[in-house]
């Protein structure tokens, strides 16, 4: 069983707890040190129990709290070389453990394959995390979905997936420059609704129980277009529907909680 913790998901932050009995980690560490260790203490035995943080690229929003938290309970750090080498130019000390985009690696009682996303970072990864059974798979910040990335997720019994935002509304929001719009659709920016539901629907399997859909654009999306967007395509499929979430609304409140 793995009991995933959503602590937030989106351009604010982004931290994810991934726990079995005998292993705790976290998934990025984008908000504050404080947040993190108020998190940690409620749902975890506490941050001197993380057996690692993995991260899946520099960016702020998902690197915030690193530094505190690495400086006060040394917690192992697992990055990809470019991505470390990155943060260690920007001052980041911390205890790194490397591994190879694509290869995947032991950590504690979990198997964690790394897999390449197309996004503006060094080099950004997803992950999909399993101990056993069907895995916890995460596939955020990333412009399109190769066939590299359905691959890895497929077969997954819990997915947290990007799904920024909708087109119409996108072309229609007038307080974004259009620059900023081809960033946004370009295959380094972010999923829409329809290509989230596509990529989900590519990767689904009867064991899937949960999706979690995230990075939704305050301006540009709301929850029931993304939901109806995946459900939509999911019953297309004929596979059983599962639950349906989006971290941070009021259907979904924070920290969102669930087990597979």
């Amino acid at each position: 069983m793995i009991r995933v913790t959503i602590l937030a998901s989106g351009s604010s932050g982004n931290a994810v707890i991934v726990s079995t009995g005998a292993t705790t980690i976290l998934v990025d560490a984008g908000l504050s040190a404080k947040k993190l260790e108020a998190a940690l203490a409620e749902h975890t035995p506490g941050p001197q129990s993380l057996a690692g943080i993995l991260l899946t690229h520099e960016h702020g929003d998902h690197t915030r709290g690193l530094k505190i938290l690495c400086a006060k309970f040394g917690t192992p750090v697992y990055a990809n070389p470019r991505t470390a080498e990155h943060l260690r130019h920007a001052g980041l000390q911390a205890p790194w453990r490397f591994f190879q985009s694509g290869a995947p690696f032991e950590l504690g009682c979990f198997s964690v394959r790394p897999f390449s996303v197309p996004h503006d970072a060094a080099d950004p990864v997803g992950f999909s995390i399993s101990n056993g059974g069907p895995a916890f798979a995460i596939a955020t910040d990333l412009g399109y979905a190769t066939r590299q990335v359905a691959d890895a997720i497929r077969g997954a019994g819990a997915l947290l997936v990007e799904s920024n935002h909708d087109e119409t509304l996108l072309h229609g929001d007038t307080k974004r420059p259009w620059s900023v719009k081809q960033r946004i659709l370009s295959r380094h920016g972010h999923l829409s609704n329809q290509a989230a539901a596509e990529l989900i629907a590519s990767a689904a399997s009867p064991s899937l129980r949960h999706i979690a859909l995230a990075h939704l654009s305050a301006d540009c999306n709301t929850p029931e277009l993304a939901r109806t967007a995946v459900r939509e395509k999911l019953e297309s499929t004929g596979i059983p529907l599962p639950e349906i979430h989006c971290p941070g609304t009021p259907e979904s409140p924070l920290p969102l909680v669930f087990e597979i």
